[in-house]
């Protein structure tokens, strides 16, 4: 049971709920809500993340990228603590039980969500396997920004209304970018292993100075982003005082970031998920709070 745990790796599910929670606040905060609804969305997404994950430690077992120089945490199939056909098979039932969750989805919002839903299991498959393994060319940073911030906000808001707006495309930028920070803490840890193994990640592409540089951009630019469109009066001013509560936070991180290179980023991973998360929360909570309280 550890190893599977281990596999799925908990410290990663931060990405996949904050984006829900909040597509679904937003939905709720424009009169529209409907409990299955969020509730499917949120355990769809959940599987997806867990498919991402074994899909992560099966293909680059299976490619030779993870070894035993590997500066992250264990990696279950390269350790030898579960059988790679077992890893394998265990991603296709989270993909599957995914996307027969998101069956009921298609069946509320219709052939958008279809496509979503394929977008989202094909994405799965191809970050780490397939031909042109995305996170092997330098576009992980790029699927985290997509996947977890415009598929799963916009998507869910979509499911929720039947409708987009531009405030679901801001607020999912916003948390596209945090979610890119994650995984760029990873690439920039695993610079040096990904070199050897020919894994040509953006972290290796532009060296460990200008990771830290990006990282700075990525987990400030949310809260700029909210601040500005606060005074040019496109949000209310909860949404501006939630999430300076999670300022201090992303200080620390930067400034960890900026001293720490190799291994010592292991821990900056499973906190950047948490801003993420906490970010997402304070937003919804903002968001909620405007709906509750119009005369703000």
């Amino acid at each position: 049971m550890s190893a599977w745990i281990m596999a799925i790796r908990p410290r990663t599910l931060p990405a996949a709920i904050g984006p829900i929670f909040l597509g679904n606040a937003l939905a709720w905060s424009h009169g529209y809500f409907t409990w299955l609804i969020a509730i499917s969305s949120m355990l769809c997404a959940l599987l997806l993340q867990i498919g991402v994950n074994l899909a992560n430690d099966y293909f680059d077992f299976k490619s030779g990228v993870d070894t035993d120089e590997r500066l992250g945490p264990t990696r279950v199939t390269q350790q030898g603590l579960l059988a790679p056909e077992a890893v394998r098979n265990a991603m296709a039932m989270s993909l599957i039980m995914a996307v027969t969750v998101g069956l009921y989805l298609i069946y509320i919002a219709g052939p958008v969500v279809a496509f979503l839903a394929a977008f989202s299991v094909l994405g799965a498959l191809c970050y780490s396997g397939g031909p042109y393994p995305l996170a092997s060319h330098g576009l992980g940073e790029v699927a985290a920004f997509l996947y977890f911030g415009l598929v799963a906000i916009v998507g869910v808001y979509f499911i929720q209304t039947g409708t987009t707006v531009y405030e679901a495309w801001f607020v999912a930028s916003c948390l596209g970018l945090l979610n890119a920070a994650i995984m760029l803490v990873n690439n920039t840890r695993d610079i040096s292993t990904d070199q050897k193994a020919g894994k040509r990640t953006l972290a290796v592409r532009i060296g460990q100075a200008n990771c830290r540089s990006l990282y700075a951009v990525l987990v400030y630019l949310p809260f700029i982003l909210v601040i500005l469109h606060w005074l040019f009066g496109d949000l209310r001013g909860f949404c501006v005082l939630a999430i300076l509560f999670a300022m201090p936070l992303a200080r620390n991180l930067v400034s960890a970031f900026q001293q720490q290179q190799g291994a010592a980023l292991n821990p900056l991973l499973g906190k950047t998920a948490m801003l993420t998360l906490l970010f997402s929360l304070l937003l919804s909570a903002g968001l909620i709070a405007s709906r509750l309280f119009p005369v703000s």
